[in-house]
């Protein structure tokens, strides 16, 4: 069944109580039903009905408006987007930092939350950084006490110190994890203005450096990993979660497991590469991934970011920055 009338549910903070805001587009039939609505209000600031949050008024808007409007609740119950990840939640950097007294630290109970989510450790870094800065700025105020006119007046800031549109959308994306996830307030903020995304032509190297940097390579298993990254077209997460079991040499692919858009999909194997794999695998004996540190644990992004750049000093100047550049974006 189709309905023309749509009221969409939000979350709203309004005297630091929570409410269900109810927004929709002005009609005589909708205006008067709300109203039997108990406690509903009206809200100037957010130019909505309201009412506090509860699951008795959350069950009485359904009922109310069964068979005369279409309640969207994409807003209101937010589904987490974060991997499964296997890694090992690692914040010891964050633990072995100097206290410095005029700094505020990010809450424990962010760190927290971060690890409930299954949040790499790499966006983990990346979120409590922004965060911190974020907090840092109003250091005076307390957190729970900003409102969205303190968040955007923070990111206008941020323009005018020339940071990039990616750097500002990852500060949105801190800022909104702590008020919406570990506050429990999805889409408390669901108004702030985001930059548009810059749009960058990808690096491409050719043949011949590709080669270079393959040669250019210390040892076998530096070999194997630089000769993937660029032969089979793999990003630095997917080479690392790379199992041996997902080595078809039969069919001559490579299963990539929770690629990008959380997708599995196949990369091609060429014959080169796979002859290099079996003298690594006789060599170095991994036993669950392809690549794996020392004490057969997952080998680290440093790790494979240093073996291209060592790779790519080899090189004359033009082709190292090159290089270094797409190893940036793997």
């Amino acid at each position: 069944m189709k309905f023309s009338q749509q009221i969409t549910l939000k979350h709203l903070l309004i005297d630091n109580k929570k409410c269900i805001g109810l927004k929709f587009y002005s009609n005589k039939v909708l205006n008067a039903i709300i109203k039997e609505l108990e406690s509903i209000s009206w809200s100037d600031e957010f130019n909505m009905y309201y009412v506090p949050n509860s699951k008795n008024n959350l069950d009485r808007i359904y009922s109310l408006f069964r068979g005369i409007a279409w309640i969207n609740s994409k807003y209101f119950f937010q589904q987490s987007r974060s991997k499964q990840l296997t890694e090992t939640f690692d914040v010891s950097w964050f633990r072995n930092r100097e206290r410095a007294p005029n700094y505020k630290f990010c809450p424990e109970s962010y760190l927290q939350k971060l690890e409930l989510k299954k949040y790499s450790n790499s966006t983990v870094k990346s979120y409590v950084t922004s965060f911190e800065y974020f907090i840092n700025h109003y250091h005076d105020s307390v957190i729970d006490d900003l409102n969205e006119n303190d968040i955007r007046l923070y990111l206008q800031f941020l323009i005018q110190n020339n940071r990039s549109n990616s750097y500002i959308n990852q500060a949105i994306n801190s800022i909104k994890f702590y008020y919406e996830m570990v506050l429990g307030m999805p889409n408390r903020f669901y108004s702030i203005e985001r930059p548009m995304k810059d749009k960058k032509l990808p690096v491409v190297l050719s043949k011949e450096n590709i080669r270079m940097v393959i040669e250019n390579t210390n040892n076998i298993k530096h070999r194997c990993i630089v000769s993937l990254l660029y032969s089979a077209g793999l990003r630095r997460s997917e080479l690392l979660n790379i199992k041996l079991t997902d080595i078809d040499s039969s069919r001559m692919l490579i299963r990539v497991q929770d690629a990008k858009g959380r997708k599995d999909r196949y990369t091609l194997l060429s014959i080169k590469t796979l002859k290099d794999l079996r003298i690594y695998y006789k060599q170095w004996k991994p036993s669950v991934y392809l690549f794996e540190s020392p004490n057969n644990e997952k080998y680290s992004p440093n790790s494979v970011g240093k073996i291209v750049s060592n790779a790519a000093n080899e090189l004359p100047r033009g082709r190292a920055v090159e290089v270094s550049k797409q190893a940036q974006l793997t």
